[in-house]
């Protein structure tokens, strides 16, 4: 037998196996530069093709202006200055092709306008592909950079909007697109970084769809560190776009609201929104119990009038809340309108019996007091049902009084501690803030809402669920009125619309 070829094929098997090895190694190093990395394709990371430096990949924007800048100084300190990148493929796709040119378009109206220039240091906030950090770079301005959770360099670096990677009063121009501030999550912190990273007499030029004046006007509140410059309208990709156009105030102070000051000028876009609301309802009613319930089904709510977006926070204070499942659960949980929102929820409830159940529900806080007009010690008289098997169902309403007027005849009167609501309030939460307030307090409300109204705490709250006691028909004995409360429907009524003519969209409640 001839073993004269033995040699060459076992040769020819291992130079067969270790070019399948390399191949291997090459297409494992191109999967994690381009698939895992998120790099541009070069061939200095081993892929197979680079396109072209001065491709032109958009029709009419021109040729790309020289090498693409620097991503940021404070990234390539300390490095050599980098080769010219190639072009990924990204850029030839036609959806980039597409938002580069209204970017374009965009930004050359800014430029003309005087609001941006070749030398401004720009910052693209929340951009994925960075169209329009190209976009800025093919009409000139060349110190320009995107931030995004994914870098794709050389366009965007890795960042966040709600914290930026970058010193204070960094940038000339910061831009934000596609109504990305519309879907952040926290756009109160998605304006303080945005007020930190911008220079004194800086411009902010902000692409939202909310087009109502409720929540441009919650936009302004939370850019309160700049200056309205200019709104308008226009043509997006698929729909109309307001554009909003603001400078950075030449000396930032903490500005302080007013809120009893901010009260005396109730907004007309606030007036416009409690005029929709539905009417309150002027005759006494026969059968209170039917007609206000019946009224709570008509109730328009305000997030189902108007875009709650563009809120510091969202909270909702229940004072009376009594059991955790009474109207937070089965209402306020269930049925109010909150546009996706995460709200924090306060429980204001002084009756000690409830407070064991808001030990270990998350998101809730109680404060176990009497909300009252201010700090002092109060008498807290319930009638309890002696009959009833269940004694949290069978608890009365608790009524406050101070100590030495407190009534001999109630079935229980425990002291508690009394605070002063609307000072807790201004501390709480301010103007940029969604407040909801729902308010059953057996009486004390014609004593809490002339508080609130008096220390303009009453502005601090955008919508209020007011279930007002009066000397109604009983239910059991027809043609008589209830002796427990010693104010009048027509009082009532008075307080309802001085709530409303304050600027407060409030329901009666039931």
């Amino acid at each position: 037998m001839d073993h004269s070829t033995g040699k060459p094929g076992f040769f020819r098997n291992v130079l067969v196996r270790l070019c399948l090895f390399c191949v291997v190694i090459v297409c494992c190093r191109f999967a994690y530069v381009v698939t895992l990395k998120g790099e541009t394709c070069d061939l200095g990371d081993f892929c197979f093709f680079s396109l072209p430096e001065n491709l032109n990949v958009i029709s009419g924007v021109g040729q790309l202006a020289g090498s693409v800048s620097a991503v940021m100084t404070t990234e390539n300190a300390g490095k050599s200055a980098p080769a010219k990148p190639q072009l990924p493929d990204l850029w030839a796709n036609k959806d980039f092709q597409k938002s580069a040119q209204f970017y374009s378009s965009v930004f050359e109206d800014l430029v003309a306008e005087g609001f941006l220039n070749p030398n401004s240091k720009t910052l693209c906030v929340e951009t994925p592909m960075g169209a329009d950090v190209y976009a800025l770079r093919e009409i000139g301005v060349a110190d320009s950079v995107g931030i995004y959770k994914k870098g794709s360099k050389p366009l965007v670096i890795t960042g966040k909007a709600v914290k930026q990677p970058f010193e204070d009063d960094t940038f000339d121009f910061i831009f934000s697109g596609a109504g990305m501030i519309d879907k952040s999550l926290k756009p109160g912190d998605f304006a303080a970084e945005i007020c930190r990273t911008l220079k004194p007499e800086g411009f902010l030029v902000v692409h939202t769809g909310s087009n109502d004046t409720y929540s441009f006007n919650s936009f302004l509140h939370l850019f309160n560190c700049c200056t309205l410059i200019k709104s308008r309208n226009i043509d997006g990709f698929d729909s109309t776009i307001r554009e909003i156009v603001m400078k950075k105030d030449g000396f930032v102070e903490e500005k302080v609201s007013d809120s009893k000051n901010n009260c005396r000028h109730v907004p007309d876009y606030k007036m416009k929104l409690i005029r929709k609301a539905e009417p309150l309802i002027k005759e006494e009613p026969k059968k209170p119990w039917i007609t206000l319930k019946k009224n709570a089904q008509s109730i328009k709510y305000l997030s189902s009038m108007a875009d709650i977006s563009f809120k510091q926070r969202y909270v909702y204070v229940d004072v009376g809340s009594r059991s955790y499942g009474s109207s937070i659960v089965s209402w306020f949980k269930k049925q109010y309108p909150k546009q996706n929102k995460t709200f924090e929820i306060y429980a204001v409830e002084a009756d000690k019996t409830f407070h064991g159940q808001y030990k270990e529900k998350k998101g809730v806080t109680l404060l176990p007091y009497a909300a009252w007009v201010k700090n002092e010690t109060l008498s807290f008289e319930i009638n309890q049902d002696p009959g009833h098997k269940d004694v949290a169902k069978g608890r009365g309403m608790g009524r406050i009084q101070p100590v030495e007027s407190s009534s001999e005849s109630a079935s229980e009167v425990d002291v508690i501690q009394g605070f002063d609501f609307a000072e807790w309030l201004m501390s709480a939460v301010s103007e940029k803030d969604y407040v909801v307030m729902k308010m059953d307090v057996e009486g004390t409300e014609f004593d809490l809402i002339p508080r609130l109204i008096e220390t303009g705490a009453i502005c601090l709250i955008d919508e209020v669920f007011l279930e007002c006691h009066y000397n109604r028909w009983q239910k059991c004995c027809p043609g008589e009125r209830s002796s427990k409360y010693p104010n009048t429907y027509s009082q009532c009524l008075d307080l309802f619309t001085s709530l409303r003519e304050s600027g407060v969209l409030v329901h009666q409640w039931w």
